[in-house]
């Protein structure tokens, strides 16, 4: 399994305006070399994200499931 490209991430993300699966931060957050008090940071920012993706996911499917409805 390849590490994910944050930059190619962040890339998608202004071309697309799509979110990069949590799943794929937490692994650029594990293989980033990061200092301890960077790190623990880091983590508490990706805590938000993925906080608001699942809010962002569920809103999504909302929009869509009424769209199929119509």
């Amino acid at each position: 399994m390849s590490v994910p490209d944050p930059h190619q991430a962040l890339e998608d993300l202004n071309d697309e305006a799509l979110l990069p699966n949590p799943v794929k931060v937490r692994d650029m957050l594990f293989h980033a070399k990061l200092a301890p008090d960077q790190s623990l940071d880091m983590n508490r920012q990706f805590t938000e994200y993925q906080k608001h993706f699942g809010e962002a996911l569920k809103l999504a499917k909302q929009i869509l499931g009424t769209l199929a409805r119509s």
